[in-house]
């Protein structure tokens, strides 16, 4: 290695030290000091149980009408659930990096293999309220760990929806049809997609960029969530008041 090479190297160690010493790993799902490759301490990994003991679910969807392979890290429950609340509603736009390796772990446990990463968007003015897309943030780490594309943008909703966590199951479907588009159809078709959503609970809002993506000329769609919530929503009705800026 040349001088400059190593000063370089140097260089760059001595920052990550300094930034680990000013901000220390923490849990996920309550913030204590945490070991540097552990997403949960040791109380939150106790409430963490990941599908079939660290093996994703893979699954014919959360109901019978989304049609597509499912995988899922877990079910949403202890501290994944609140893992998520505080990546979703709390602010916490640096959670992505610790959740986006489960949700890896979870694709490469089940061998996905697709061409293309994309993200459920946000309509504009959500996007605009939170401040960043948790599923577009999970989606380029997924896209970096695979290897593969990344089109953060190759999907849009064309109109603003009722907030799905709100809404009950036989009203889901039809408060998201019609909602999504594909913005540069080349950019899929033939492509063998991997679509990112922290929760999947009914799978509506999954099935509804589903049929957008195929009506495009995607080849298949592969559905990658963190947890699946197949009781409903009421879990995601419990978030924090911060949760109000859907």
């Amino acid at each position: 290695m040349s001088l400059s090479r190593a000063l370089v190297a140097a260089v760059r160690s001595l920052a990550v030290v300094a930034a680990r010493t000013l901000s220390p790993p923490a849990c996920a799902g309550c913030d204590a000091p945490n070991a540097d490759a552990a997403v949960f301490c040791a109380d939150c990994l106790q409430t963490s149980v990941p599908y079939a003991e660290g093996a994703p679910r893979v699954g014919a969807g959360m109901s019978a009408g989304t049609g597509a392979p499912l995988v899922a890290f877990a079910p949403f429950g202890g501290a994944v659930a609140e893992a998520i609340r505080r990546f979703k509603y709390g602010d916490r736009p640096d959670l992505a990096g610790p959740l986006g390796r489960l949700l890896l772990c979870a694709a490469r446990g089940a061998g996905v293999c697709v061409d293309l990463v994309i993200p459920v968007p946000l309509h504009p003015r959500r996007l605009a309220e939170r401040g960043y897309n948790q599923a577009a943030l999970l989606a380029a780490h997924v896209a970096d760990g695979l290897a593969v594309s990344f089109a953060p943008r190759a999907l849009c909703r064309v109109r603003a929806t009722a907030q799905q966590a709100h809404l009950p199951r036989d009203v889901r479907l039809q408060n998201v049809a019609g909602a999504f588009r594909v913005r540069a159809p080349e950019r899929v078709q033939r492509r063998r997609v991997a679509l990112i959503d922290d929760v999947a609970t009914t799978g509506a809002t999954l099935a509804a960029c589903r049929a957008a993506l195929l009506g495009a000329g995607a080849a298949s769609v592969t559905y990658l969530v963190l947890a699946t919530a197949e009781s409903g929503a009421d879990e995601l009705r419990s978030s924090p008041p911060s949760a109000h800026r859907t």
